[in-house]
């Protein structure tokens, strides 16, 4: 299970015909997320002639808004662009000061899907992975072994706590879950139970 995302947030901007714009986009799990964003750029930039936005989430849920600039020149451009990068669960906001001369429809189209399509290109997009994070205790004789073991099936170790036996917390891709389990049942004589703590949403080999 995996989708492409931006890697981050990233900014971008340029000058056309005296209007400055400037795109900024990042990731986001969720719409109340992407309209948090929305107004962080607004208050950032409250003297703006508009803040035009749009998000793409998963399962095509997206939403777009042209905030004041004829309707279908703005928002949709930006949705666009996002959409055509085939980025998802990523919101963009485009910030535009008017420079005095008037850009036309076609122009504003031209300006708001570059504004986007610069942002994304800034950020760089990832393939986002279903990941896990799992926990499970070993005794002191096979610590050593169990981290020999980790690199082999890409599990990034989080933290290593020492007491009575050795526990460990660890990240991996979802669909590396059960051979790590299995591979850690069969080094440890089947003492080892492995408990699933977490799951998110990452950039993992």
């Amino acid at each position: 299970m995996s989708y492409t995302t931006v890697r981050g947030e990233a900014e971008s901007e340029f000058i056309e015909k005296k209007s400055r714009f400037i795109g900024q986009v990042r990731p986001v799990p969720d719409e109340a997320e992407a309209m948090r964003f929305v107004e962080k750029v607004r208050a950032k930039y409250p003297d703006a002639s508009h803040n035009v936005w749009a998000y793409n989430l998963r399962q095509g849920r997206c939403r777009c808004s042209d905030d004041g600039e004829p309707s279908g020149t703005a928002g949709q451009p930006a949705l666009d662009a996002l959409q055509k990068a085939g980025v998802e669960d990523a919101v963009v906001v485009v910030t535009r000061y008017f420079g005095g001369i008037l850009l036309g429809a076609g122009g504003l189209v031209r300006a708001y899907s570059r504004a986007a399509r610069d942002a994304v290109n800034e950020a760089g997009v990832c393939e986002a992975s279903l990941c896990y994070e799992l926990r499970f205790s070993v005794d002191y004789g096979l610590y050593g072994k169990v981290e020999r073991l980790l690199p082999a099936h890409h599990a990034e170790l989080l933290d290593t706590s020492f007491a009575s036996d050795v526990t460990l917390t660890v990240r991996l891709r979802a669909e590396r879950r059960e051979a790590l389990t299995a591979a850690l049942v069969e080094l440890t004589a089947g003492r080892c139970k492995v408990e699933t703590t977490g799951e998110c949403w990452l950039d993992l080999p």
